[in-house]
């Protein structure tokens, strides 16, 4: 298995509309991200398609804000080793805390957020909610963010932009997130060079805390629903 990961290490695999090369650092959120720039930190096409989408929904009074976009590999491990910690605290099994975390939060290497083309979105225009932001409740009904999504529902695919994590019942993994919003033309080719990593192998060799309790079982399970149970459109 340590050699299988030494060569697709360095495996490229090609984005055929504009011959880009993706790594496996660059899919799993370890390379220096050259690519990103101030104020966005997105490759620079999703960049530009951002910007003329945020132009576009002022003229309807909305003020599209990135409330996060690229997150490194070592950022969002942080966040799962804090999580895994705390809920270890507060008295559950190693497999339950993991079990909790991945209603929301990724594991560090398989984050979306990685690749630098998707974004969670909020109206800079309203006031923030008090407590967590990123709450379903604030952008339906007549939420603080309702205006926000009702407009991204309409017009977001015009610019290439695709809600990820729909609320399809139907759907597994990774719980609905209507802030969650992914560049397709790009993300799309990413996610099938992504699913030739051995993702299990890298996590362990990394040793992220509670990898020891990443069977095959589980990361079969963690890839079918929470990488590829994902809106269709983002991924076919």
């Amino acid at each position: 298995m340590e050699v299988f990961i030494l060569v697709v290490s360095l495996v490229f695999t090609m984005n055929g509309d504009k011959g880009k090369l993706f790594s496996v650092d660059d899919l799993t959120g370890k390379s220096t991200p050259l690519f990103y720039k101030k104020r966005y930190e997105l490759q620079d096409e999703v960049k530009a398609s951002f910007i003329l989408m945020e132009k576009e929904a002022l003229k309807s009074g909305v003020q599209l804000e990135i409330f996060s976009d690229y997150r490194s590999y070592e950022h969002q491990k942080r966040i799962w080793t804090r999580k895994y910690n705390r809920f270890l605290k507060d008295g559950m099994t190693p497999q339950d805390a993991i079990s909790k975390i991945i209603e929301y939060s990724t594991i560090p290497g398989t984050s979306r957020h990685h690749w630098g083309t998707d974004v969670d979105v909020i109206d800079g225009n309203m006031e923030r909610p008090k407590g967590d932001v990123l709450n379903e409740i604030h952008f339906e009904g007549k939420g603080v963010y309702s205006k926000l999504k009702k407009w991204m529902d309409e017009r977001a695919s015009e610019f290439g932009f695709c809600l990820v994590y729909t609320d399809d019942e139907s759907r597994k993994g990774f719980k609905y997130e209507p802030w969650h919003y992914t560049y397709e033309p790009i993300s799309r080719e990413m996610l099938k060079a992504y699913l030739k990593i051995d993702i299990r192998t890298f996590l362990k060799k990394d040793r992220l805390t509670g990898s020891e309790y990443f069977t095959d079982a589980f990361m079969n399970q963690y890839v079918k629903n929470n990488i590829l149970d994902i809106n269709p459109d983002v991924k076919n």
